[in-house]
């Protein structure tokens, strides 16, 4: 009786032990001896990019955005369709507006060559979307780490799970909550907008008879979004400063000049207005509830201790 129970309990420890390992905890640290200079060749390669196009700290971080959106952040987002899976780069809010894959492509083999099979993409890509908001006078934080890739993508999770431009409020909070962020989390994460620019068939409607838009703001962007044609032409999301990370796209929504619908959505009578006048007022505010947000959206749905893979292509499956 002895024996059995002394085994019991033995198993009992054992499945203890392979459950931690699959829940555990990220971590700062969890590459300080395995890669020590990792976050430095992230750096240096983001330098690079952002120098040749400062569009891309934008783009990084939305793709960062759309990864953890959809089943977490595991860096599917960056994975190729396959013969098993239709993955998410084609789906309805990356086609033709998802970019940034060569950049972490070759951050990845700086990484390889420098740490074989270690560090994952989805933490690639969260060093990378932090590096490009401070390269352009953004906030930092501190980056938890530990993620693994995942290996399988969903193109109907993505179309599912990411809000659009034409969101309102109600949807736009719905959203962010089902991921575990706060309405606060939302507004603050919206403020990504302050960099980057938008495609005309995302805002083609809210400069044609939105409620809420300045005129001369819709008037100016019609120049280059016409009524027809022309959806791939590009408007910045904050006409102000467009390549600087601040809280100009505050005060833009204060004056109606929100490019999308969604955006503006956040300063229309509703339950945000105040937190987008403090926002607007108080950069510092707003710096520090954005990196606290981004810590938070990092934290959603990570594969970690067993489960998923550490790709050495962020493409393609080991």
């Amino acid at each position: 009786m002895a024996a059995l129970l002394t085994t019991r309990i033995l198993l009992f420890c054992f499945l203890a032990l392979l459950a931690g390992a699959a829940d555990a905890q990220l971590s700062p640290a969890f590459y300080d001896s395995s890669c020590p200079n990792l976050e430095s060749i992230v750096r240096s390669a983001m330098t690079q990019a952002v120098n040749r196009e400062q569009r891309m700290a934008a783009s990084i971080l939305r793709l960062f955005f759309h990864d953890c959106f959809v089943n977490g952040c595991d860096g599917s987002i960056l994975l190729d369709d396959t013969s098993s899976f239709t993955g998410e780069k084609n789906a309805g809010p990356n086609a033709n507006s998802a970019r940034g894959f060569e950049v972490i492509d070759a951050i990845k083999a700086n990484v390889e060559a420098a740490c074989r099979a270690t560090v994952s993409c989805a933490d690639i890509l969260a060093l990378s979307a932090r590096d490009g908001v401070v390269l352009l006078g953004g906030p930092t934080w501190t980056v938890q780490l530990g993620r693994r890739d995942a290996r399988t993508a969903s193109q109907s999770a993505a179309n599912s799970n990411l809000p659009g431009p034409g969101s309102n409020l109600r949807q736009l909070v719905s959203a962010f909550s089902a991921k575990g962020l706060s309405a606060r989390d939302m507004t603050a994460l919206s403020g990504a907008h302050t960099i980057g620019q938008a495609r005309c068939a995302t805002f083609r409607s809210r400069i044609n008879g939105d409620a809420n838009v300045n005129a001369s703001f819709a008037a100016l962007r019609r120049r280059s979004c016409p009524s027809s044609g022309g959806d791939g032409s590009l408007a910045p999301l904050d006409v102000q400063t467009p390549a600087a990370f601040d809280n100009q796209y505050y005060q833009n929504l204060l004056v109606q000049q929100g490019l999308l619908h969604s955006d503006q959505e956040l300063f229309n009578g509703g339950s945000q207005d105040a937190l987008v006048r403090l926002y607007s007022s108080d950069a510092a505010v707003f710096n520090r509830d954005f990196a606290a947000a981004m810590v938070r959206m990092g934290n959603i749905g990570p594969l970690t201790g067993s489960r998923g893979e550490i790709r050495v292509n962020c493409r393609r499956l080991n």
